[in-house]
């Protein structure tokens, strides 16, 4: 491709809002454009970019057995129904109707419709199986940011493994996992697996992929010493335990005018927000619950619902909410609460004369106590993580993070294939269903992440696995028919050896050339300059090496200086 024909408009302003460095380059370097709030066209060097990020997943997908289809994006909005999700989703999920007034969706991901497509299995004979697509994606994100790392509409990989139980299930997992693996190292990104919450999805055992740079929206913890890592929602918090030291103090009533928060009612009180426990009212498979969180902490849903082994939980409405306490939404508590279960953060089990809400209006109690003013049916570990909690693996303490979320995996069991009845008969003749699990992996926000993690102030610096281009020759004098003999020459030579290249051909000063070609990020440069009459050309791999060679040696010297994927 010759610069003169190539479509990338490169801009040198770029609006103050954008933040992100990954953004700012993508759109500088003309590899994308916005074309309204979370939505944007990739131009020629982009798509170059995702086709070889797509060209290595494909290859990996189909080395673990997975087989590719191409799933419609647009789906009937009843089989979301049937799942339950469309109400969860909410206004995230992109609705219309067509002109019969049926309701239909944009897919924000497959799960229904890759499982209705499975539910022409019949025989546990043709289990398993793993099919995957690559596809166009849709979430109406009330707030898109950060260039492709945060859209209303992108593109992903998404895998779906089918198996007859959950023993074939862990291997099926295990495989894409793996796949996974080779994927992020063949890319040349670093990364962590972090256990997460199955979210929208749903599922167990989910982990996230992460690229850890303080741009992302993700925040994790993990231990540097052995590795382990976790999504706070799901770490593993071990609770330092402590004999209570203080005497049982007389219960006390006291009131709080209008104080419901934690930050409204140590205010008020004069007392640090560790010493109140808050009282969380919830609904779980149609029963009540209420769990126990000392006031500095936040309550993990994720644990709850695990501890709790319920398939649906819900934070209580306010009618339930007063029913069980007696009391408007901010003054429940423990004493006295009516037909709910009580669960406790294992955080809490040495404390003693806390404060709690009161049951009443305007009204929380002091010096509550575990066993003489409420019992507890069950302790687990309730809250989500915090920096400086000890590693559940090895008792370091965990460190916080912040990272790109580069790819998820999920085993959801049957959690659709139920609902969408996608049975298979098995050995035995019984009607059961399939078991299931999913694998996303987000193909254009991998392009930025890329971006995000290698970059300098004069642009970006792609890994040669995936730069739109291996090597550009920048003919400084496009005038000067001697050196535009020797840039064609190559040109020419360059490709025969299998080299991906772009003449810089444009008739516009060394300068701009220079800034465009750093700016673009091709990892290989061919200078053709002032050296070109004696015979030599200048040969630098970006942000790295740089040496002067005869002619003949360039393409012997660009393929050494390019033998590592990632820059120097």
């Amino acid at each position: 491709m010759r610069t003169r024909e190539l479509f990338a408009p490169t801009l040198r302003q770029i609006s103050g809002e954008v933040e992100l460095a990954s953004h700012r380059l993508l759109l500088r370097a003309g590899f994308v454009r916005q074309l309204a709030a979370g939505m944007y066209s990739l131009l020629p060097l982009g798509l170059r970019v995702v086709r070889k990020i797509e060209n290595i997943v494909r290859e990996e997908m189909d080395a673990a057995g997975a087989q590719e289809l191409f799933l419609p994006a647009l789906h009937p909005l009843e089989l979301w129904e049937k799942t339950g999700r469309a109400q969860y989703w909410g206004d995230e999920l992109m609705k219309l109707k067509d002109r019969t007034g049926r309701p239909f969706c944009l897919g924000g991901t497959h799960e229904e419709v890759i499982t209705q497509l499975a539910s022409e299995v019949k025989s546990y004979r043709e289990l398993p199986f793993t099919l995957y697509q690559i596809q166009t994606k849709f979430r109406d994100d009330p707030r898109p940011r950060g260039g492709l790392i945060r859209v209303r509409e992108f593109t992903m990989k998404d895998a779906y493994s089918f198996d007859r139980d959950v023993p074939g299930l862990d291997s099926s997992y295990e495989t894409m996992v793996e796949a996974y693996h080779k994927i992020m190292q063949r890319v040349g990104l670093p990364y962590h697996v972090v256990d997460a919450s199955g979210g929208g999805i749903g599922g167990w055992d989910t982990r996230e992929f992460e690229l850890p740079t303080e741009a992302g929206e993700s925040h994790y913890l993990r231990c540097d010493s052995c590795g382990y890592a976790a999504t706070p929602e799901v770490a593993q918090c071990k609770a330092e335990i402590e004999p209570p030291t203080e005497e049982e103090q007389a219960l006390e009533r006291v009131d709080t005018p209008d104080r419901r928060t934690i930050e409204e009612v140590t205010e008020f009180l004069g007392v640090p927000p560790k010493k109140l426990v808050k009282t969380l009212i919830y609904e779980a498979d149609g029963r009540v619950v209420a769990a126990l969180v000392r006031g500095d902490r936040d309550l993990s849903e994720d644990k709850l619902q695990l501890a709790l082994g319920a398939k649906k939980l819900e934070m209580a409405e306010a009618a339930t909410i007063e029913r069980v306490s007696s009391a408007p939404v901010g003054f429940a508590g423990p004493v006295g609460l009516k037909e709910a279960e009580i669960l406790a953060d294992n955080e809490l089990r040495g404390e003693r004369n806390f404060i709690t809400g009161g049951n009443e209006a305007d009204l929380h109690l002091r010096n509550v106590n575990f066993g003489r003013d409420f019992e507890v049916k069950d302790w687990a570990d309730l809250r989500n993580g915090e920096a400086g909690d000890l590693c559940p693996g090895c008792g370091e303490p965990l460190r916080a993070y912040r990272g790109i979320e580069l790819a998820h995996v999920f085993k959801l069991g049957t959690i659709y294939s139920e609902p969408l009845e996608a049975h298979f008969l098995d050995e035995d003749g019984e009607r059961k269903p399939m078991v299931m699990g999913c694998y996303g992996l987000g193909t254009t926000r991998m392009m930025a992440a890329v971006v995000e993690r290698f970059n300098d102030d004069a642009g970006i610096i792609w890994p040669m696995a995936v730069a739109p281009y291996e090597a550009v020759i920048i003919l400084l004098n496009h005038d000067d028919e001697e050196h535009r003999a020797i840039a064609e020459q190559l040109y020419v030579e360059l490709q025969q050896d299998g080299f991906e290249v772009l003449l810089e051909d444009r008739p516009e000063r060394a300068g701009v050339k220079f800034k465009d070609a750093d700016l673009i990020g091709i990892p290989g440069q061919i200078v053709v300059g002032r050296l070109a009459g004696e015979g030599k050309v200048e040969v630098r791999r970006r942000g790295g090496e740089s040496r002067t060679v005869p002619v003949g040696e360039a393409g012997g010297t660009l393929r050494e200086l390019l033998s590592s994927n990632l820059p120097a």
